[in-house]
């Protein structure tokens, strides 16, 4: 089994907190909480005999880690887990993992404050696959294109069984996580919602619109996007503003974790496939070191945009455009310079023939090669 990218960190702290482990279902979370040690006790809330261990904390506390895997579905977990952690310590380690966001769990119990480090793991990315896999950089980047990132599909390199594993993947995540966590009964709604989302990747998104397509209120749409966000279906981007007040109450963009979903729009698909390449790497470096960081675009009244712009510690790290074969550089980056200096502009291009850097200091780079080496430098 390959070593996932964030595993020396996880093993580093796990003497140290409780250590949350979250993602998306099937990324991978529980293959890697084993992984740390060779002796391990695992409990499993959605497994009835496992509930009755946990309820009577009756666990080996013997092995080296213990594993509790979606114990956020438990009522009042967190004031539970507090009370093992305040009354036994870490003997053994205990790792938690779920798939659904840490924001998810503060709403529920007692605090954790002090207790834990968190880390989120994502579906592969070029960068990651590329450390473990003797293929071709460019034969890598197209099982990811094919099949996704995620283990199992990509593991399995093949498209037809990629197509049928998306559907089980969503429907578990509808049809049991949403009814464990939130009692939300109307699915087909919420369905009709992801198809309708997968349609606007790469644009912005109107609550008002979605509301009208679904005959529902925009309120109620808004909870539904924050239910497909804490259960990793999609993830949000903002459009970037120096006044942040103003950032939050404009249209957002919506992309998939599972890229591979978007269908007949390349475009689209490329732009999704380099956001959650980002935001990878954005988790990872906020995890790791602590320091903020956010993933946003840039868009003006008058249509000029950049896809992404990379934001550390509250401050502009690099604007980041995706072109399928346009080698010009966006007028954008002109545009937005004045006003972001001192930032490193960057468009990645799937199709290049040749890589070049400008006189205003944009860089224009192959897509595949860049994802593949790409990471944070603040310093």
């Amino acid at each position: 089994m390959m070593q996932r990218d964030i595993f020396p960190l996880i093993l580093k702290d796990l003497s140290k907190k409780l250590i949350l482990l979250t993602g998306p279902r099937q990324c991978g979370k529980t293959t890697l909480a084993k992984q740390l040690k060779d002796s391990y006790d695992y409990l499993n809330y959605d497994a009835v005999e496992d509930r009755q261990i946990l309820a009577k904390k009756a666990w080996d506390r013997q092995k080296d880690v213990l594993i509790f895997d979606e114990l956020h579905k438990m009522r009042r977990w967190k004031q539970w887990l507090k009370g093992v952690y305040d009354k036994e310590g870490l003997n053994p380690p205990i790792i938690v993992t779920g798939s659904a966001q840490l924001n998810t769990y503060r709403k529920v119990g007692d605090s954790l404050a002090g207790r834990y480090f968190q880390f989120r793991l994502h579906p592969f990315c070029l960068k990651e696959v590329s450390h473990h896999f003797s293929e071709d950089i460019s034969v890598l980047f197209n099982r990811l294109w094919q099949c996704g990132g995620f283990p199992e599909p990509f593991l399995q390199n093949d498209v037809q069984y990629y197509k049928r594993w998306r559907r089980s993947h969503l429907d578990i995540i509808l049809r049991q996580d949403l009814l464990d966590l939130y009692a939300i009964r109307d699915i087909k709604s919420i369905e009709t919602l992801v198809e309708l989302l997968k349609t606007r990747v790469g644009s912005t998104v109107s609550y008002a619109n979605l509301a009208r397509d679904l005959e529902r209120d925009a309120n109620t749409v808004k909870r539904w996007l924050q239910l497909l966000e804490e259960l990793y279906i999609v993830f949000r981007v903002r459009p970037y503003h120096q006044n942040i007040t103003r950032s939050l109450l404009k249209e957002p963009k919506y992309y998939f974790y599972d890229f591979a979903q978007i269908e007949g729009d390349d475009g689209a698909r490329l732009e999704n496939l380099v956001a959650c390449a980002l935001l990878r790497e954005l988790h990872y470096w906020e995890d790791m070191t602590g320091d903020s960081t956010a993933l946003h675009f840039l868009r003006t009244k008058e249509g000029k945009e950049i896809d992404f712009l990379v934001v550390i510690n509250h401050k502009p790290y690099c604007m980041i455009e995706v072109k399928w074969s346009d080698p010009n550089p966006s007028p954008a980056f002109t545009y937005f310079q004045p006003s972001l200096s001192g930032i490193s502009c960057v468009q990645l291009v799937r199709e290049l023939k040749r890589e070049a850097t400008y006189p205003n200091g944009v860089a224009v780079r192959d897509l595949v090669q860049w994802l593949a080496h790409w990471s944070l430098d603040p310093s």
